[in-house]
């Protein structure tokens, strides 16, 4: 095979999306991946790799744990088995619930080495957020373990968006927040996808008036604005800040469905909304490859 035809590992992770950290562990681990070698000992991939690697992605999308892909692949089924989720979940949970921040960087450090992060905020973190959110409802520790989890929660995703912002080069993506709360985990499960995905971050994680807002962007020139709602809004003053800000506007979260009707009647152009972070971070992908010159209604 012409060496033309090979790739080093970098451009693979840049084809795929899929970090080069997990693409050795799913070779050394699992033997999904089999690339060639150079005299020094660097992987290169046949092109035919890219399949491979979007065909296991494939099937961690559809709920197969990694430990499932190589016979999946090979001898594919009528229907995906369950994966390993239900199970990491609960490894999270107990760590939470004895309040070891061992435990947890153990169990989220092993997750992060074989599945993109997309696949893990859809398959994970997510379902993991909905468990604890209906937990700590009746749980007499609630308080406790809530503030410890998003104390780590928050160092964790900070350190790994901190880290991947090194680097990144061009115009960030400014995310920021329209509520009161003291601690969202979607809005730092947004940032880390995005930095995840090979685009810079600049995060504000405590509301601002609308003029601070635009200065920001001004300083900043971002590609994208990033906004995540609360439950509450205001609409005019969202209008205004909004108006004010060139770049796209992504704008959504959980609470978007209790927004939606008011936000389509902005009529703002490049508004798109959205109601999980791996949403936001497909509308982000779509418009970086669209022509500049074209303004999509909000979708």
């Amino acid at each position: 095979m012409r060496s033309e035809d090979l790739l080093p590992i970098g451009e693979l992770a840049r084809h795929t999306g899929v970090n080069p950290v997990t693409l050795r562990a799913w070779e050394r681990r699992y033997g999904l991946l089999k690339p060639q070698r150079t005299a020094k000992g660097h992987r290169l991939y046949p092109r035919d790799q890219v399949e491979r690697v979007e065909a296991i992605l494939a099937w961690l999308e559809r709920g197969a744990s990694v430990g499932q892909v190589r016979e999946l692949l090979d001898k594919p089924p009528a229907s995906a088995p369950l994966g390993d989720w239900q199970a990491r979940q609960q490894h999270l949970i107990e760590a939470i619930a004895s309040l070891s921040q061992r435990a947890l960087d153990q169990q989220l450090n092993q997750a992060m080495a074989l599945y993109p992060a997309i696949t893990l905020c859809e398959q994970l973190l997510l379902p993991l957020l909905d468990s604890l959110a209906q937990r700590w409802r009746t749980y007499f520790n609630a308080r406790l373990e809530q503030v410890f989890f998003h104390t780590w929660l928050r160092s964790k995703l900070g350190a790994r968006i901190y880290h991947d912002n090194q680097s990144l080069q061009g115009p960030p993506v400014l995310l920021a927040e329209d509520s009161e709360r003291t601690f969202d985990p979607t809005l730092w499960l947004c940032a880390w996808l995005v930095t995840s995905n090979g685009i810079p971050v600049e995060v504000l994680e405590q509301p601002m008036g609308s003029a601070e807002l635009q200065r920001a962007a001004s300083a900043l020139q971002p590609r994208a604005l990033l906004l995540h709602l609360g439950p509450r809004i205001d609409g005019k003053a969202l209008q205004r800040t909004l108006q004010g800000i060139t770049a796209i506007k992504l704008v959504g979260g959980a609470t978007i469905s209790l927004h939606q009707t008011q936000l389509q009647a902005l009529e703002l152009p490049d508004l798109y909304l959205f109601d999980t972070p791996q949403a936001a971070l497909r509308l982000l992908q779509r418009n970086d490859r669209r022509p500049v010159e074209m303004n999509a209604p909000c979708n």
